[in-house]
């Protein structure tokens, strides 16, 4: 327990303001130069500031693995959890209008 070769946090930034995310994320810093750490956390700030290696999950399936660059250029990480871009219909202007009254 003194000196632990490996770290296991289950989203340990569950709640915390963002100063407490910040000293969170120096502290990680300081304890991955000493020890392995396993992070489970979806602050996503906190991942791409104090991990060398990302493992991405959606619904349980491997969908990406590399570092924080290679992760957050994923187009399949980009889909799962930024959704895709959706379109907005063109305005429609009068003669839209009367064009869907005619058929009635």
């Amino acid at each position: 327990m003194v000196e632990p070769r490996f770290l296991l946090l289950d989203e340990p930034a569950s709640g915390l303001s963002e100063g407490d995310l910040d000293a969170l994320s120096a502290l990680l810093g300081q304890l991955k130069q000493r020890m392995g750490i396993l992070l489970v956390e979806h602050h996503m700030d906190l991942v791409m500031s104090v991990c060398d290696r990302i493992v991405v999950l959606d619904f349980g399936e491997v969908i990406a693995t590399g570092t924080p660059d290679e992760v957050k250029d994923n187009p399949a990480v980009t889909a799962a959890y930024l959704g895709e871009e959706v379109q907005p219909h063109p305005p429609r202007g009068p003669a839209d209008e009367s064009a869907s009254h005619a058929g009635r």
